[in-house]
Parts: structure tokens; C-alpha cells; sequence
């Protein structure tokens, strides 16, 4: 495994749920020199300073600003999320079942493939609010519980012959996950909020007003193939194209730019980023704007600093299936170690266009970087992402694009060593400029 997987693998290991993501990037952007910013508060910046900002504990926007004003050499911009499809936990959510078995309540985030998450040993981490010093100012902290706590068992095949040839699924009767046993005389309710209130050290569960927890597969990331070619994890998409764009930014903090350099890790992109904390949101035009500001740029200058400037979106995408090749353009099927994808809809579901991909495929060969092109097959619906939603915000030159991956929103998924570590290579010449 080489170093840059190893520390894919470790990223992904940190990072179980979007609040966790964002602690990660956190630890190592302050290991690297980085300040956090409040938006609450007024900003003073200098050339070269290393900031960032976070929204909800689930996004976050690290900068280095540039050694000129955005109005002479604007920003460079990557975006990616946080987020991955999963099962958020709901309120009051141990049911009693037969036995003494206690399962959990939970509701799907996002599209994930529910068959791969059953018979899998599973736990929760997320966040947990707390009674703070004021009403509008509760306690905020992270849990996570790494042992496996849970499972999603399946339905034996003898009660249930047809399952091969086709099976529907409830969300909510055939995919809530069981917790445990508890034994008589031992109550169920209050259960999870005890069970958290003990892991944190809280010596009152009352204290606990509310929490967002999620499953997770606690199978550590790892390499596959005869040479370990390839990487395979839960929440590749879209952690791998974050991690790709932190270690960019950190390996070229130190190279002078002109231009402001911008990581804007969003949340909720799996849900339609209509959030505070999503793509929809005005979260980086304000962050913009006072970036300008803090350099002397009047509303003016901000909009030329934009008319100057480049957004990568990256967000993965659907490499070649060996055993389902029709599904792809006849003409254009990027393939698992063939390099990053730029992601094109005639439709504008993305945001790339011939100058958009040309500026791209320019940035490839300077990286030494092979590059291949995404397009559904016309039969085929696909989704959107980052790009042309935050265009609605603000009119940036840009493209979409991602490193080919195999089963996208599968509780584990696959993509390429070389295609991860080509596109950082791609991502660091983009920072240099």
C-alpha cells in the first residue's frame, strides 16, 4: 500500500459520519498551521494567511489567501461533501421485540443500495447536544462507538424462496437494525440515550436534549486486487475526492499564489443540498465576499475577483462495471485506473462545458495525469452534484468531475489507488497556479 492510500485509508477510518469527517479535516488543517475563523466575528487577513471556517460541525471552507487581491487574481476553488447515503436514528428509537431483542427505529438518508447493509456488524457515531450555559447555546459533542453494536439481519432464505429472483424492501419493517438483548425486569426505553450518556462520561442522561447518530460499517478501509490496485471502504464517495483536496491544500499552503486558494467541504449533498450547510446555501459566496473585503475589494472587485476565478466540483464517478458494460455510453465508459473523470450532461446536471473541460484536461497534462470523460447513456438518468447548484449562488467558471468508482452509495465501495493518487497530483497543480 502506498503512503498516499494509507493515509486515504486512514482518513476514511476517521471519518465515519459527516460530523466526524469534518473534526478529521479539522485536526489536520490546525496540525498544518490553519486558524479557525468565526463567522460571528469581523475578520482582519493577510497574504498567506491559513484559515478556516465550519457550518454545523458538518462543513467546513479552509482558505489560504493569496498574495494579491481577489479582484486581480480571484479564487481557486475545490468542492466536495462530507456526506454519504446511510440510516440516521430516530427519536425514541428502541422497539421491543420478542425475546427481549431491542431494535432501533431509523430512516434512510440519501439513496444508499439497501441490500448491502444487512449482515454487516455496524455501530453509531454522531453528534450529542447537551445542556448548555443558555438556551440557544447548547454543548456540542462528538460520539462514536467503535465496537460493532448492531446488525441488519437478513430473512432466511428457506422463509423467503424467492429471494434471489427479486425482493422488495420496507425501509421501515426489513432494514432497522437490531442493538441487542436486555435481560427481564430491564427496560428498553431510554436504552440508546443511556448507552451514549455512559460513553461520554455524562453522569446525567437528562442533560442529553438531542443527538444526530448514524450507522456505519466498521470494516476498516483496505486494499483488493493481485497487486492491491484497488481501494475499497464505505463513503469513497465522496471522502475520497475531500481527502484528495485537503492534501492538496496542505502540500501547496506554502507555494506562492496570487490567487486564493478555497477547499469548501459542503454537507446534505445527498439529500439536494438545501441546507445552511449545503451546496444551495449562500455559505461560500458569503465567505467570498468577506475574503474580498478583509483584502480592501468593494462589491466591484469581489465581482471581478469571480469573473477571475475556477471551481473544480469533485464528486465521484460511475466507473465501467465489468459484468454491466451496457449501462454506459457506448462511447464513453471510464474505467477503474484510467484516470479522473470529467463529468459532462448535455442537460446541465453539471457544470463542465468545452472551456470548463478544456481548462481540466490542460491541468491533467501538466500533472502527468491521464484524463477520461463521463456521460450517461441516454437511457439512463443521472444524478447532479456540487457545481451547477452553487453556480445558482454565484456565476464561477468550472467543472465537474471524480475518480471512477465502482457500486456508488453500496455500503462499501470501490475505486482505483492510481486514479486517487492521479487525481490529487491533478488537484496539487490546480493549487499551484
Amino acid at each position: 500500500m502506498t503512503p498516499e492510500i494509507h493515509d486515504l485509508c486512514k482518513f476514511l477510518d476517521a471519518s465515519p459520519v459527516n460530523f466526524h469527517a469534518v473534526a478529521e479535516l479539522e485536526r489536520r488543517l490546525r496540525a498544518a498551521g490553519f486558524e479557525a475563523l468565526d463567522m460571528a466575528d469581523r475578520w482582519a487577513l493577510r497574504p498567506g494567511d491559513r484559515r478556516y471556517v465550519t457550518k454545523n460541525g458538518s462543513a467546513l471552507f479552509a482558505f489560504v489567501v493569496g498574495r494579491k487581491p481577489a479582484a486581480d487574481e480571484g479564487f481557486h476553488i475545490i468542492a466536495a461533501h462530507s456526506d454519504s447515503p446511510c440510516f440516521r436514528v430516530k427519536p425514541n428509537a428502541e422497539i421491543l421485540c420478542d425475546g427481549g431483542i431491542v431494535k432501533l427505529n431509523t430512516e434512510v438518508y440519501g439513496g444508499p443500495i439497501l441490500y448491502t447493509w444487512f449482515d454487516r456488524p455496524l455501530s453509531l457515531a454522531g453528534r450529542v447536544m447537551l445542556r448548555g450555559t443558555a438556551p440557544l447555546r447548547p454543548e456540542t459533542r462528538l460520539v462514536r462507538f467503535e465496537m460493532p453494536l448492531l446488525t441488519i439481519p437478513h430473512l432466511a432464505i428457506h422463509f423467503n424462496r424467492g429471494v434471489n429472483e427479486g425482493n422488495p424492501l420496507s425501509k421501515q419493517k426489513d432494514m432497522l437494525p437490531v442493538l441487542g438483548a436486555i435481560g427481564p425486569g430491564e427496560s428498553h426505553q431510554g436504552l440508546l440515550r443511556r448507552m451514549v450518556a455512559s460513553k461520554l462520561g455524562i453522569k446525567d442522561e437528562n442533560d442529553i436534549l438531542d443527538y444526530d447518530l448514524s450507522l456505519y460499517d466498521t470494516t476498516p478501509a483496505c486494499t483488493t486486487g493481485m497487486n492491491g490496485e484497488f481501494v475499497t471502504s464505505g463513503r469513497l464517495d465522496d471522502l475520497s475526492m475531500v481527502h484528495a483536496a485537503l492534501t492538496a491544500l496542505l502540500a501547496t499552503a506554502e507555494t506562492p499564489s496570487g490567487a486564493t486558494r478555497v477547499m469548501a467541504i459542503f454537507d446534505n449533498e445527498e439529500t439536494g443540498s438545501g441546507t445552511k450547510q449545503g451546496a444551495g446555501s449562500p455559505m461560500l459566496a458569503h465567505i467570498l465576499r468577506r475574503i474580498a473585503a478583509a483584502q480592501g475589494c468593494d462589491e466591484e472587485d469581489y465581482l471581478r475577483g469571480v469573473a477571475r476565478s475556477f471551481m473544480i466540483s469533485a464528486d465521484n464517478a460511475h466507473g465501467v462495471h465489468p459484468n454491466y458494460a451496457e449501462k454506459q455510453d457506448p462511447t464513453n465508459h471510464p474505467y477503474l485506473g484510467g484516470g479522473p473523470c470529467i463529468k459532462i450532461n448535455a442537460n446541465c446536471k453539471y457544470m463542465t462545458d468545452a472551456d470548463s473541460a478544456a481548462v481540466f484536461r490542460a491541468l491533467c497534462e501538466r500533472a502527468g495525469a491521464a484524463c477520461q470523460d463521463f456521460v450517461n447513456h441516454s437511457d439512463v438518468a443521472g444524478g447532479s452534484t456540487l457545481g451547477n447548484i452553487l453556480t445558482s449562488q454565484i456565476p464561477l467558471r468550472g467543472v465537474d468531475m471524480g475518480a471512477p468508482v465502482w457500486a456508488m452509495h453500496s455500503a462499501r465501495e470501490t475505486a482505483s489507488c492510481s486514479d486517487h493518487i492521479a487525481t490529487t497530483r491533478v488537484f496539487k497543480e490546480f493549487f499551484s497556479l
